[in-house]
Parts: C-alpha cells; sequence; structure tokens
C-alpha cells in the first residue's frame, strides 16, 4: 500500500507550483517578519499560529497589489469593454492557496515557511471559508471569476458582503443543528474597504409625478460601501475585483426632525438599516418570499448599476471626450450578466435611471437595456422560481413597479399583434400573474428584458425552450442559448490535487492548466502500465490522506482499500440522497443474509446542507446517519459497509474528498438537476461516475465514451412518459422484495428501536406523493452499482476508465464556459497579453 509523501519527497519535487528561488524566499521570509512585527504587533515569543496565518497571508497579499493597481490602470487606458457579473452568491471558499498559486508563488512561500520553523498546510487550514453561496450557483460565480481573470477579461464580481455566510452545520444525535457563521471575527486580509465609492440606495416613498418627468421622493436612504477583494488570473499578472457591497446606516438615520425625541433609540434602530447584508438567505433552489430579501436584491443592483454608470461617465473615450454624456454606446462598452433572476430587478433599475435620471426617451433606453442586459438560467423546478408579491413593490420599490408595468404593456402589446385574440398566450406571457396576490414573475421580467437567455448544461438549455420558456422562444428563439457550466482547473486540480497534476504535467507539459482539452493526450498512455501504476498510486494517496483527516476530525476508522463511494451536495428530493441511501440498506441486507460471500467493500460518504425550513430533508439526514449507527456497529458486517455524514460540506471540505473519491454519485431524476458542476470535478480528479442522464452527466458520458460511465435509470422521455401515465410507487414496493424489506425496516423502526414511527413521513412521502420517482430508478440502480462492485475487483480495468475520464474531462473547464459566453453574449474575445509586472517599468 503506498505511503503519503514525506516533507522532504514533497521538497524535492519542482512542479508545476513554480520553482521556489532563493532571492524570492528570502524575500517572503523578511515580510513575513516585519508583518509579524508591524501588522500584528507580535514577537515569536507570543504569536499564535493564527498570527502566523495573517503574516503569511499579507506577505501574499502584498504580491497582489502591484498587479492589482496596474490591471485597473491597464483598463482605464484600454478602455475595453467590461463585463459585469451580477450574484447573490460567490462562494469563494479559502484564498490564501489559489493566490499562492495563480501568482507562482507556491513553492517559495512553502520553503520559505518551512526555513521558519512553521507547517504551510497548517496555516492553510486556520483561513475561514467565505462562505458566501449556498452550492452551485454561488461556487460556479467563482469559478467565473477566476476563468475571467485567467483570460484576461475585463469583469467584475458585484455581490452583497454578507456578515454571516452559509451557516456551520453540526450534527447532533444525528440530527442537523445549525450554527451562524461568524466568518470575519477575526478580519478579512484579502478585502479593502473603500468608503470614498460610497453610494446611496433608496427604499420606499412614492412617485411623484412632474413635467419634467417621474421623481420618486420621500425614500428611506441607506448606504452602500464597497469592499473590494483581489482576483488574480493564473500567471497572467491580471488582477481583477470582486466588489462586494456591505449596508450602513447614513449620519443622520432616524434622527430627522420628527425623531429628535429618543436620540437613544435612533441610533440603536440604525442596526436595522444594516440588517440587508447581515446573512445570507439558506436556501437552495427554493424561493422564500420575504421582504429581506427583496431588500437584498434590490440593494446590490442600486449599488452596482450607479457604480457601472459613474465607471462609463468617467472612463476615457478614444481619450477624447473627459466625460462620456451619450449613452449611444453604453451596450458597446458594458456588459451585465444576471446569475439566476435574483439580480433581475438590474432592468427595471437601468430604465430608471436612463429615463428619470438621464432623460432618454423610453424607445431608447430600452434597447439600451436589453443589448446590455443577459440572464443565466439556472433551474427549472417550479418552487424555485421567485415570484415576488405587488404589493410588496407597492411598499418598497414603487417607481420601480411602474416601469414593470409599462414593460408588461408594451411586451404584451406586441405579443398580441403576433397572436391576436390569443388570450390564454398573454396571460401564460404576462409579467405579472394575476391571483391573489398578484405577483411578478422574475424570470419573464429577465427574458423580455434580455438580449441573450441561457442554460447552464445543453439538455437544460433544451428543457428550458421546450417548456418554461417555451411561449417565449416560439416569438424570439435566437435568444435562446446554452452554455454549459465548468469549473477551475486551478483550484480543482492544481490546489486541491497536486499529485495528479504532477503526473499529467510529467506526460503532457504544463499547458494543460489553461487549455484543460490538452488531457486528451492522456489517451495514448491508457495501456501503458507505468502511468496506470501512477494514477492509481496518487488516488491511493489521496484516499490514506483523506482516511487520515477523518479519523483525526472525527474519530472514524475506515478502510482505505475500499471504494470510497461519495455524494456531496445540497441535500433536496430531487437530487435523490435517498435512493443512494435504499442502496446502502440493500447492500447491508446482503451482507447479513450472506455473510460468508466475497463483496467488495464499501465506504459510503454523503455529505451536504439541508436548507433550515425544509423538514423533509432534515428527517432525511436524520434517516442516513441512523441507518449508520446501525450499520457501522454490527460485527457480522466488519469493514466491508461503512457509512459516513460527513458533517458540514464546504469549498475547503470538497477540495479533501473530491481527490479521495472513486465513485461519484449523481443521481437526481432526470430533467431535474440544471447541470450539476461537483460531476465535473470529480471526473476531473479520477472519481467514476454512478449517474443519471440528467444535466451536464449527458455531456460528460457523451465526451468520454458511455461505456466509460455508470449510467442508469429513466431518461428525460421516460419521466415524461410517466407523468402522463402516472407513476405508482406501491406497485414497485409490492413487486421488489428487496425494496419491500428496505422500506419495512425503515417503517418498522430497525434503526431507530426507540422511537419506531420517527420516520413515518419520509415512507409516506416516498409511497403516496413523491414527484422524485426514487422507486422507478430503485432496480436499475441496485444493478449498476453491482456492476460498480464487478469492476473494481478488477484495478487495472478500473484505472484505464479512470484514466480516459480524466482525458476527457477538458470540455468542462470554466476557461471554456466564459470563452463562450465572452464571445457569444458580451461581444468580447479573451486575451493572452500577459499585462507587465510591477517591477518592469512601463512603456
Amino acid at each position: 500500500m503506498a505511503t503519503p509523501l514525506t516533507d522532504t519527497e514533497k521538497r524535492k519535487q519542482i512542479s508545476v507550483r513554480g520553482i521556489a528561488g532563493l532571492g524570492d524566499v528570502a524575500e517572503i521570509k523578511k515580510s513575513f517578519n516585519r508583518h509579524l512585527h508591524f501588522t500584528l504587533v507580535k514577537d515569536r515569543n507570543v504569536a499564535t499560529p493564527r498570527d502566523y496565518y495573517f503574516a503569511l497571508a499579507h506577505t501574499v497579499r502584498d504580491h497582489l497589489v502591484g498587479r492589482w493597481i496596474r490591471t485597473q490602470q491597464y483598463y482605464y487606458e484600454k478602455d475595453p469593454k467590461r463585463i459585469h457579473y451580477l450574484s447573490l452568491e460567490f462562494y469563494m471558499g479559502r484564498t490564501l492557496q489559489n493566490t499562492m498559486i495563480n501568482l507562482g508563488l507556491q513553492n517559495a512561500c512553502d520553503e520559505a515557511i518551512y526555513q521558519l520553523g512553521l507547517d504551510l498546510e497548517e496555516l492553510e487550514e486556520i483561513e475561514e471559508d467565505a462562505g458566501l453561496g449556498n452550492g452551485g450557483l454561488g461556487r460556479l460565480a467563482a469559478c467565473f471569476l477566476d476563468s475571467m481573470a485567467s483570460l484576461g477579461l475585463a469583469a467584475y464580481g458585484y455581490g452583497i458582503r454578507y456578515e454571516f455566510g452559509i451557516f456551520n452545520q453540526k450534527i447532533t444525535n444525528g440530527w442537523q443543528v445549525e450554527e451562524a457563521d461568524d466568518w470575519l471575527r477575526y478580519g478579512n486580509p484579502w478585502e479593502k474597504a473603500r468608503p470614498e465609492y460610497m453610494l446611496p440606495v433608496h427604499f420606499y416613498g412614492r412617485v411623484e409625478n412632474t413635467a419634467e418627468g417621474a421623481k420618486w421622493v420621500d425614500t428611506q436612504i441607506i448606504l452602500a460601501m464597497p469592499y473590494d477583494t483581489p482576483v488574480p488570473g493564473y500567471k497572467n499578472n491580471t488582477v481583477n475585483t470582486m466588489r462586494l457591497w456591505s449596508a450602513k446606516a447614513p449620519n443622520d438615520f432616524n434622527l430627522q426632525e420628527f425623531n429628535v425625541g429618543d436620540y437613544i433609540q435612533a441610533v440603536l434602530d440604525r442596526n436595522l438599516a444594516e440588517n440587508i447584508s447581515r446573512v445570507l438567505y439558506p436556501n437552495d433552489n427554493f424561493f422564500e418570499g420575504k421582504e429581506l430579501r427583496l431588500k437584498q436584491e434590490y440593494f446590490v443592483v442600486a449599488a452596482t448599476l450607479q457604480d457601472i454608470v459613474r465607471r462609463f461617465k468617467s472612463s476615457r473615450f478614444g481619450c477624447r471626450d473627459p466625460v462620456r454624456t451619450s449613452f449611444e454606446t453604453f451596450p458597446e462598452k458594458v456588459a451585465i450578466q444576471l446569475n439566476d433572476t435574483h439580480p433581475a430587478l438590474a432592468i427595471p433599475e437601468l430604465m430608471r435611471i436612463l429615463l428619470d435620471i438621464e432623460k432618454l426617451d423610453w424607445e431608447k433606453a430600452w434597447e439600451v437595456t436589453v443589448q446590455t442586459c443577459a440572464y443565466t438560467n439556472h433551474t427549472v423546478l417550479p418552487e424555485a422560481l421567485e415570484r415576488w408579491p405587488v404589493y410588496m413593490f407597492e411598499k418598497l420599490l414603487p417607481r420601480h413597479l411602474e416601469i414593470i408595468y409599462e414593460i408588461n404593456r408594451r411586451h404584451l402589446d406586441k405579443i398580441s399583434a403576433v397572436y391576436p385574440g390569443d388570450w390564454d398566450r398573454l396571460r401564460r406571457m404576462s409579467l405579472i400573474e394575476e391571483g391573489d396576490p398578484k405577483r411578478i414573475n422574475m424570470a419573464h421580467l429577465c427574458v423580455v428584458g434580455s438580449h441573450a437567455v441561457n442554460g447552464v448544461a445543453r439538455i437544460h438549455s433544451e428543457i428550458v425552450k421546450t417548456t418554461v420558456f417555451k411561449d417565449f422562444c416560439d416569438v424570439e428563439p435566437d435568444k435562446f442559448q446554452n452554455k454549459t457550466n465548468g469549473i477551475t482547473p486551478r483550484r480543482w486540480l492544481l490546489l486541491c490535487n497536486p499529485g495528479l497534476a504532477d503526473i499529467i504535467a510529467e506526460k503532457i507539459g504544463e499547458d494543460f492548466l489553461t487549455d484543460l482539452y490538452q488531457l486528451n493526450k492522456l489517451l495514448d498512455f491508457v495501456d501503458d502500465e507505468a502511468f496506470i501504476r501512477d494514477i492509481a498510486k496518487v488516488k491511493q494517496e489521496n484516499k490514506l490522506k483523506f482516511a487520515a483527516y477523518l479519523e483525526k476530525e472525527y474519530k472514524v476508522k475506515i478502510n482505505p482499500d475500499s471504494i470510497f463511494d461519495i455524494q456531496v451536495k445540497r441535500i433536496h428530493e430531487y437530487k435523490r440522497q435517498l435512493l443512494n441511501l435504499l442502496h446502502i440498506i440493500t447492500f447491508y441486507n446482503r451482507i447479513r443474509k450472506d455473510p460468508n460471500k466475497n463483496f467488495t467493500p464499501r465506504t459510503i460518504m454523503i455529505g451536504g446542507k439541508a436548507a433550515p425550513g425544509y423538514n423533509m430533508v432534515k428527517m432525511i439526514i436524520k434517516l442516513i446517519t441512523s441507518v449508520g449507527e446501525v450499520v457501522n456497529n454490527d460485527p457480522v458486517v466488519g469493514d466491508r459497509l461503512k457509512v459516513i455524514y460527513l458533517e458540514n460540506y464546504r469549498v475547503s471540505l470538497a477540495e479533501k474528498v473530491v481527490p479521495a473519491a472513486d465513485l461519484s454519485e449523481q443521481i437526481s431524476t432526470a430533467g431535474t438537476e440544471a447541470s450539476g458542476t461537483g460531476n465535473m470535478k470529480f471526473m476531473l480528479n479520477g472519481a467514476l461516475t454512478i449517474g443519471t442522464m440528467d444535466g451536464a452527466n449527458v455531456e460528460m458520458a457523451e465526451e468520454a465514451g458511455e461505456e466509460n460511465l455508470f449510467i442508469f435509470g429513466m431518461r428525460v422521455e421516460d419521466v415524461e412518459a410517466m407523468d402522463r401515465r402516472g407513476y405508482n410507487a406501491k406497485e414497485y414496493y409490492e413487486r421488489i422484495p428487496e425494496l419491500q424489506q428496505v422500506m419495512d425496516q425503515i417503517s418498522s423502526g430497525f434503526f431507530t428501536p426507540r422511537e419506531p414511527d420517527m420516520f413515518k413521513d419520509v415512507v409516506d412521502m416516498l409511497l403516496y406523493h413523491d414527484r422524485f420517482k426514487v422507486f422507478a430508478d430503485y432496480e436499475a440502480y441496485i444493478s449498476c452499482q453491482e456492476k460498480v462492485s464487478d469492476l473494481y475487483k478488477n484495478p487495472k480495468e478500473w484505472t484505464k476508465k479512470v484514466i480516459r475520464n480524466i482525458a476527457a474531462s477538458g470540455k468542462f473547464s470554466s476557461d471554456r464556459t466564459i470563452s463562450e459566453y465572452a464571445r457569444e453574449i458580451w461581444g468580447v474575445e479573451p486575451s493572452d497579453v500577459k499585462i507587465p509586472p510591477p517591477n518592469v517599468p512601463r512603456e
């Protein structure tokens, strides 16, 4: 069995992490000691590990600053079209190691820290994750920022600086318990507050129609304070900006004429204003129509659009005009990408600025708005679609409501000209849904107000065109596109799996890190015995390392020779963690029935957070942990089956678990997972996929060959046919003895003898109202899992499939995704121009 590399062996590897020049090492040590002394005001006698982390973070940040300033200066001079990626979530994770890698500093820092008698990996573990996202949508935004910088695009990420990110998950007695994520408690060395760019945001008030046009008056003002975080490209000296807004009460807040009586209370009430940026809503694929959330959505949009317009007006225009006054060229200089409907208010807000402040006429303002904005759809689940009550807009954003009504009037006029008398079509396509209460359909607003609409995987983009937005696609088919998601290979290969990156670079060079399609060159080595051994060895080392981590953190011992079978993602009914669980119990029953049979051992790990208000999935977590209790303590089973719940799954844990996985579980009901991106991370890191033909799995199978994935279950057509016939779960329960046994164990309290009917609601759901048809795919899933076990018994054939998967994962780089957005939506060309580094004088 392979053992992990020692420190000295690691040091000997001069790898893709950059060569440690002696000068760099001395400089880094000097800078580190200077920060420990001057920034942290500590000496080596009293410094804590956290002080050392901050000293290193500040040292690395120093290397960003010159490039950051120079990049922004370069954009000012060249005046390129600027891309603004608007998202309510940026799931960034940790920043230190990613920054060292992108600046080519990792080995120099490693050596410097080693010479100082410290351990780099230990310091990296101290950093808090920036958990400003729920899952796929927020992490996609983070990967996109990395790719936009690496492709030399003049791009900005705009979002909210939540004081509390996604909650920390504790598992207590098998239940999920939420804890506040106070990620800023010790300060954030990567952000720079920019109070000089603070902007006012208006709420409430009323609209006055004057001779000069509409005026929004008597508003409450909240200030938006920007915090800038540098986003370095990979070794190209580009450093872009992520600007996150924080809410501040103005100093006269609640102290206006009428309220002077209670000065103390007025100052205390500043908190109410500042609550806007207090906490991330912890829902994934679910709409919760709370006023605070609507305030967050408008807050980020209003601050961002003022910023965009300011930058547009003051940037150099061919070097003649000191200031731009005409908005004619706005769409040639500005692109706004809406990450789902959450920032949809950018459309009426841009209209408000152009109409009420810049005094454009409606037609011109609308043309500019549509040419500027583009919308990415992330889900087709009806419960996830944002539908805001009109009464909330009346109160909070009265001018925007007027503008939305006018957009809708003109939109419906156009439609009825094409389909005269088709009232049902008008009802379906309206931005306003009649009912009690009347609601605004934000997805319809986005489609009407954007020049491009895209889904995030081929199958999803087709579903979007044929179902949710079919009526809109009939009218403007050219508006609809596909942009299959991707992941950044810097974080998701080089950073998290340096061993694998090294053996790949040995065979094909390092260019794959910026051109992932080059991985297909690995197909030349699929029969190379030494390479097969190397790939298997790296996987085994990663498994041992993860096993050691689990033992240290959670006191669980696992069998490193077992299949590491992993499903990590948000817990949701459509993702079907329950299907995985049915396999676990079935496998358990088979071992108990025939204990002397030669079973392929497995460690099944499930991890992910449940939305705090989503009771069914919190119950599912409890069911998984209860099954784990029984299975893991059954002496008959031994180490042939272990069930582990991975607590507090987050970006930094994904970086540890993904490289250690053998089997990746991607088992959503066909037609429900828009794309998935975890599936891509596992593929790139040498796991095989068991999955349905859903989301990007379809394209993964196409790239690698379906025979190199474990594909099972209903296709979208089968699901649609079943919906027409009606799904009868009872019929499967009665026909399949193993399924019946499993369900009877759950409902009889086999796993919870003290509370036998604890899972009654889960059982009822599966039998009588399961929207995601778990039983319909049970048999196919179980027999597919048998194929997995059989192949794993033949390590060489297994590893050949692994190599074919890695070689085929090039398409799933976010660099490819962003190049497609750039060319086909934003109208800009990626550039491989390397901005001169700060130590080279400018021409």
